[in-house]
C-alpha cells in the first residue's frame, strides 16, 4: 500500500488530515511514526512558502509522499500578525496558552475587546515522483478576548465565527467552514486523481 506521510507534530492537524486522506488507498502516517528528524527552517514570507519547505524537506528525509500545511491567524488591528508567526508567536518554545496569551497582550496593547480576523492555510502535497499539488484555504471571523469551547486546539477559544467559536464546534462542523477545511477538502479533490478511492 502507498503511503503519505503528513508533516506535523500537532495531534489536531494530523486527526483532521487523517479523516480527510481516509476515502484513499493510501496508509497515512504521522512523523513520529516514521522516525526521527531535525526540523526544517521555515524562512518563508508566506503560508505557501512554508507548507512547501516542510513538504520538501520531509519528502527528502523519507523518500515518500508528504504533506504539509502552513496556517495562521491574521488580526486586523494587529497588522495581520501572528501570521506565519502564529505556531511561534510568544517565542520559540511557544504552546498554545502562551501564544493565546501574548494574543490577548497585544489586544490590551492596541486597546481592542475584538478585531476581524481570519484564519489561513496552505497545503502541500509532493509525490514519491517530486509532483507538487498546492491548495489554500480561509476563515473569515472575529477575534475577542473572551474564550469559549474545549475542542480545537491554538487560537480557537478565541476565534468566533457568528456566535460560536471554532472551539465549541464539533470536528464534523468545523470541518465545513474551517480554512483547513477547504485547503483539505480542495486537496483531497486533487489527489484522487492521484490515487482514486478505496475499492
Amino acid at each position: 500500500m502507498k503511503k503519505i506521510v503528513i508533516a506535523t507534530k500537532n495531534q489536531g492537524k494530523l486527526r483532521e488530515m487523517r479523516a480527510a486522506f481516509c476515502e484513499f488507498p493510501v496508509e497515512v502516517l504521522s512523523l513520529a511514526e516514521v522516525g526521527k528528524f531535525p526540523e526544517p527552517v521555515e524562512d518563508g514570507t508566506t503560508f505557501a512558502e512554508n507548507a512547501r519547505i516542510k513538504a520538501g524537506f520531509y519528502h527528502e528525509q523519507t523518500g515518500m509522499a508528504c504533506v504539509a500545511d502552513d496556517s495562521g491567524l491574521e488580526v486586523a488591528v494587529l497588522d495581520g500578525a501572528p501570521g506565519v508567526h502564529s505556531a511561534r508567536f510568544s517565542g520559540f518554545h511557544a504552546d498554545d496558552a502562551t501564544n493565546n496569551a501574548k494574543l490577548l497582550q497585544e489586544l490590551e496593547r492596541v486597546g481592542a475587546e475584538e478585531s476581524p480576523a481570519d484564519y489561513r492555510c496552505a497545503l502541500v502535497y509532493i509525490g514519491e515522483d517530486g509532483q507538487e499539488i498546492l491548495t489554500e484555504g480561509r476563515c473569515d471571523g472575529v477575534i475577542r478576548k473572551t474564550p469559549k469551547g474545549r475542542n480545537g486546539f491554538g487560537y480557537d477559544p478565541y476565534f468566533y465565527v457568528g456566535e460560536k467559536t471554532i472551539a465549541e464546534m464539533s470536528l464534523e462542523e468545523k470541518d465545513k467552514i474551517s480554512h483547513r477545511g477547504e485547503a483539505l477538502h480542495k486537496m483531497a479533490e486533487k489527489l484522487r486523481d492521484v490515487y482514486g478511492r478505496q475499492g
